[in-house]
C-alpha cells in the first residue's frame, strides 16, 4: 500500500503540468502514487503525462469527460489507495520533500490532517504564507486556510466522512473542508512552506464574473449539511463567523473585481443581504468578539454605510 496518494486534476494546462509532475516524481518519499485525472483536456497535457508514465510507474492516469475540478477530484478519490491522501492542482508544484515531511508528521502525531505553509508564486517573486496554528477542534473553522492542496488527509477519515467536492461550483474547497471539520479530531503542522501556489493571470480566481454567487450556494449547502447531521447548534458560532469573514474578505475582493457594473453591484448587494438575513446578529458572534486582531476589528467596523466605502477601496487595491 502506498503511504500517500496525490490526486492531480488536469485540464488544458500544458504550460504547467510538466513542472508539476516533475516535482511529484522526484519526491523523497518513494511509497507514493500519483493519480492524474485528465478532465477532458484538449491540448497537449495528455502527451506530456504519457511521456512521464513511461519512466515512472507510480503515475496512474485516468481520462474522463470534462466535469470540472470538483468532479475530477471526486473521481480520483475512487482510485486512491494510500494511507493518506493529498490534492494538488496541475498548475502548482511542490518541494521535493513535501510528502515525506507531511507523512512523517502525520505518523509522528497520529493526525487526521496535516497542514503546511506555502508560497504564493508570482511571475517574478514569491511570497510566503504562514498560517495560524490551531489545536482545538473548535478553532479549525476560525483559523484554517480553506484550501485543499496544502493538507494531507488520513484516508480512513475521508472514507468515514464520505464528503465530496461540490460539482459545478466555485469555492469548492470551502464546502468540502467545512463538511470535513466534524470528522477531524487531530490536526498537526509542518511549519515550512512546501507548496508553490502559482498565480496565473488567466486562472478562475483572476477572472471574476457572476460565478462569485456560488459562495451563497456553498454556505447554504454547509448549513443544510450541519442541520441534517443534527450538529448545527454545536457549530453555529463557527459557521456564522466563517460566513462573515469569507463574505466580507476574500469573496468581497472577488466581487469588486467584476468588470460588469450591473453584475458587480448585484453581487455586492447580495453579499450584504445574504449575510444579514442568514445571521442578523453576526456582530455579536463570540468568536468575532474574542482575541481581537486587525481582521476582526475590520469586520466589526463593517455596517451598511462603511460596506460601500470598503467596496470602493478594495476595487483599487
Amino acid at each position: 500500500m502506498p503511504k500517500v496518494s496525490v490526486i492531480v486534476p488536469v485540464y488544458n494546462v500544458e504550460r504547467y503540468v510538466r513542472k508539476c509532475i516533475k516535482s511529484l516524481v522526484r519526491q523523497t518519499l518513494k511509497e507514493i502514487e500519483i493519480i492524474i485525472i485528465d478532465d477532458g483536456s484538449e491540448d497537449e497535457s495528455a502527451s506530456i503525462i504519457k511521456e512521464y508514465m513511461k519512466e515512472y510507474p507510480q503515475i496512474k492516469y485516468y481520462k474522463k469527460i470534462n466535469g470540472g475540478l470538483s468532479d475530477a477530484r471526486n473521481y480520483g478519490l475512487k482510485y486512491a489507495t494510500g494511507k493518506y491522501i493529498a490534492f494538488l492542482d496541475a498548475d502548482d508544484y511542490v518541494e521535493y520533500n513535501t510528502y515525506f515531511e507531511l507523512y512523517s508528521q502525520a505518523m509522528k502525531s497520529r493526525a487526521d490532517m496535516v497542514e503546511c505553509d506555502f508560497f504564493w508564486s508570482y511571475e517574478k517573486k514569491e511570497k510566503q504564507d504562514v498560517g495560524e496554528r490551531y489545536y482545538k477542534k473548535e478553532e479549525i473553522m476560525e483559523k484554517a486556510r480553506v484550501v485543499a492542496w496544502n493538507k494531507l488527509y488520513k484516508k480512513e477519515v475521508l472514507e468515514s466522512a464520505n464528503v465530496q467536492f461540490p460539482k459545478g461550483l466555485q469555492y469548492e474547497d470551502i464546502e468540502f473542508f467545512y463538511k470535513m471539520v466534524p470528522y477531524i479530531n487531530k490536526v498537526s503542522f509542518v511549519k515550512k512552506p512546501l507548496i508553490h501556489y502559482v498565480q496565473r493571470k488567466d486562472s478562475i480566481i483572476n477572472s471574476q464574473n457572476e460565478k462569485v454567487r456560488d459562495i451563497f450556494k456553498v454556505f447554504d449547502n454547509i448549513i443544510k449539511y450541519y442541520k441534517e447531521k443534527k450538529i448545527y447548534d454545536n457549530y453555529k458560532e463557527a459557521i456564522e463567523y466563517s460566513c462573515a469573514r469569507i463574505l466580507l474578505c476574500s469573496s468581497l475582493k472577488r466581487c469588486v473585481k467584476i468588470n460588469n457594473a450591473d453584475i458587480r453591484n448585484k453581487m455586492l448587494n447580495k453579499t450584504w443581504v445574504y449575510l444579514n438575513s442568514k445571521f442578523p446578529n453576526w456582530k455579536e458572534n463570540s468568536i468575532l468578539n474574542s482575541h481581537l486582531n486587525l481582521k476582526k476589528l475590520y469586520l466589526l467596523s463593517v455596517n451598511r454605510y462603511t460596506f460601500k466605502l470598503y467596496c470602493k477601496i478594495l476595487k483599487h487595491i
